[in-house]
């Protein structure tokens, strides 16, 4: 084996390959192109199939990463992307869109392991690209593949939302034979899947196919439909649903509470991604009118959200696009192969500055005026806090600005479900290690109890949340 882990280490990395900067800004197509089989048997061979696999133990949900990969190596492409599903409902998704620098990859032994001196170090074996070749390759030629459902329970659950948990919970529960009504206030199923992620990270098709095969498998979607607001918690009960799952997120944008916040051209992230990502039917009325984009584009905060932003900016036809950030890149908890998409699109970054006010013209946003900013001693986040520096102020032309600062919990449904409890300053829902709320019957999971997080998190509190579930529902 020591030799044979040599072999593997020699190999180098295969570069994904991905369109051109200046190609891909002309339209809205997935950045990265894909591996061929070829290619990704290679990139598989690197993996040296450690005993302990430390990618696995880094992943929220699981995965058997060595175990798919030498299937794949086999030949057997079908049966890696089996060996994924048995742990994830959205390999295909994941694989695009999980942070693998942090998790999989960030514990992947090649990515330390000692090279010859003309080789270097080279990086860990691209776990999140092979796992998307390897799902969308089934996809493509088999599909996903059909269950053998179990009789039906007689027991209905509904769920609230249709993000990844949710959709995790919904597939698990069918599987156990269960009726499962997904509940969405958008006009279309599919969450932050489908309203919070732009075509150029995933698809739109992937997540089209897979509400396709839930359809198939008998889970409902009923959209256009606010719970707690439309319809309440109590109101599914006597509607005699024996469960209920919320899985609704974190989608109050974060505002800055400075001057001129309130002028026309400065959104929250949510709206500006929608109306700049999505046809008008798939909106709500009142956010089906174009977007009006103005030349300079100020896009405030550092997660992957503003990286979204900003790109879509630039897609949209801006003339020059900022990204505006109040720490270091360092500080930065998005990823840093978007940070360096949007720079190869031509993003401007303006590290340590924050705006202080927006001046405006005949009530619309002309103008942010900033002050530059120095890290001082840590917050309770354990990163420095930024400070201003005295006599820093300067003004930069902005005719739009997307505020993509945070996200948290809406307050809705704890104002009109009696007797849930949740965090009365974050209103994030207290749950039990089950995933159970103070509420009999009521589970929850995902960034509406952990606050804004990773799809991959939230696919993981479902897929617990669903055992919790089918176990309540067998004691009934």
């Amino acid at each position: 084996m020591p030799c044979e882990n040599h072999r593997r280490l020699e190999i180098p990395v295969q570069p994904a390959p991905k369109q051109d900067a200046a190609q891909r800004v002309q339209n809205w197509d997935e950045a990265f192109l894909g591996y061929d089989l070829d290619t990704a048997v290679i990139e598989a061979q690197r993996c040296i199939h450690c005993p302990t696999s430390p990618c696995q133990e880094a992943c929220p949900v699981g995965n058997d990463i060595p175990g798919a990969l030498l299937l794949l190596e086999r030949g057997d492409i079908i049966g890696a992307a089996n060996v994924f599903r048995e742990t994830s409902n959205l390999p295909e998704m994941c694989g695009r869109l999980c942070p693998q620098e942090s998790l999989c990859e960030g514990s992947c032994v090649v990515g330390f392991a000692i090279r010859t001196a003309d080789m270097g170090r080279q990086p860990p074996v691209a776990i999140g690209k092979l796992e998307s070749f390897i799902t969308d390759y089934q996809r493509r030629t088999d599909g996903f593949p059909l269950p053998e459902l179990p009789p039906p329970s007689g027991k209905k659950a509904a769920i609230v939302g249709s993000g990844p948990a949710s959709l995790a919970v919904a597939e698990q529960l069918t599987r156990m034979g269960h009726a499962c009504t997904v509940f969405e206030a958008w006009p279309e199923p599919g969450g932050v899947l489908l309203y919070g992620i732009p075509n150029f990270k995933m698809r739109k098709e992937i997540l089209a196919q897979k509400l396709d095969f839930l359809r198939s498998i008998g889970v409902e979607f009923v959209c256009n439909t606010w719970i707690g607001r439309d319809v309440t918690i109590d109101d599914l009960f006597a509607r005699g649903y024996h469960a209920v799952f919320v899985g609704t997120g974190a989608g109050v944008g974060g505002q800055m509470r400075i001057p001129g916040e309130e002028l026309a051209g400065v959104y929250q992230a949510t709206e500006f991604l929608v109306r700049g990502n999505l046809e008008p039917h798939q909106l709500p009325q009142q956010m089906r009118q174009p977007l009006p984009l103005g030349r300079h584009v100020l896009v405030v905060g550092g997660g992957d959200t503003s990286m979204d932003c900003v790109r879509t900016a630039v897609r949209l036809g801006a003339k020059s696009v900022t990204c505006m950030y109040r720490r270091t890149e360092h500080e930065q908890k998005g990823r840093e192969e978007e940070r360096r998409h949007a720079r190869e699109e031509g993003v401007q970054f303006q590290y340590l500055t924050a705006p202080t006010r927006f001046a405006g013209e005949n009530g619309h946003v002309s103008a942010a005026e900033c002050q530059r900013m120095r890290l001082g001693d840590p917050d309770e986040s354990g990163r420095r806090r930024p400070e201003p520096v005295p006599g820093s102020e300067f003004t930069i032309p902005a005719d739009t600005v997307v505020l993509a600062i945070g996200y948290s919990a809406d307050d809705l449904l704890e104002e009109t479900t009696p007797g849930l409890h949740t965090d009365k300053r974050s209103h994030l829902i207290r749950v039990r290690d089950d995933h159970s709320t103070s509420r009999r019957g009521l589970f929850a999971g995902g960034d509406n109890v952990n606050g804004a997080d990773l799809v991959v998190t939230a696919l993981a509190d479902g897929r617990r949340a669903a055992e919790a579930i089918h176990h309540y529902l067998q004691s009934l």
